[in-house]
């Protein structure tokens, strides 16, 4: 079973060693960062930029240690809205129901501590894995009216975009 906690600079060196390839690093952060691979120092520099109360932070360990990680900011000035981004597991790990348990955890954690109304994501169409795993935990697909896009690796990416309610 894992438990969430805040993430600690010390945690960047665990999880940049899960994203073993470019694919799997833009699936994970989209165009945030300039190049890949990442060290825990450009991770823990990327988020020297907000304070706690713009992006919370979070890891998820288990008895062996950080199993998963992501970020939940709020949208607006009413904090009502909140965003989970950066969800990733160890890749050791996959299949095996810890995504599930870390949204849910985190699902929780920003309905029942941070009091937000909704939440919302953005997932790339090309990452069937991480899309079931969000409809699992019962987020549903938001029509919009043009979708979300990237340009990674010389082509472009869609987001679907999915949020759930209190």
């Amino acid at each position: 079973m894992l438990k969430l906690q805040r993430y600690k600079n010390s945690d960047a060196q665990v999880i940049v060693k899960w994203l073993k390839n470019e694919h799997a690093f833009h699936q994970w952060s989209a165009d945030r960062y300039e190049n890949y691979p990442i060290t825990a120092e450009d991770m823990n520099l990327y988020y020297s930029q907000y304070n706690d109360d713009d992006l919370c932070k979070l890891t998820a360990v288990d008895n062996n240690g950080v199993i998963g990680h992501l970020t939940i900011r709020f949208m607006g000035d009413e904090r009502k809205i909140a965003r989970l981004g950066f969800v990733i597991v160890d890749d050791t790990k996959r299949g095996k129901g810890y995504g599930k348990q870390l949204v849910s955890s985190a699902l929780k954690y920003a309905f029942d501590e941070l009091k937000a109304d909704k939440i919302t994501l953005g997932v790339f169409e090309n990452n069937a894995p991480a899309f079931h795993c969000y409809l699992s935990c019962g987020f549903n697909i938001v029509e919009t009216e043009a979708a979300e896009s990237y340009q990674c690796m010389g082509e472009t990416w869609n987001c679907i975009e999915m949020e759930i309610s209190r």
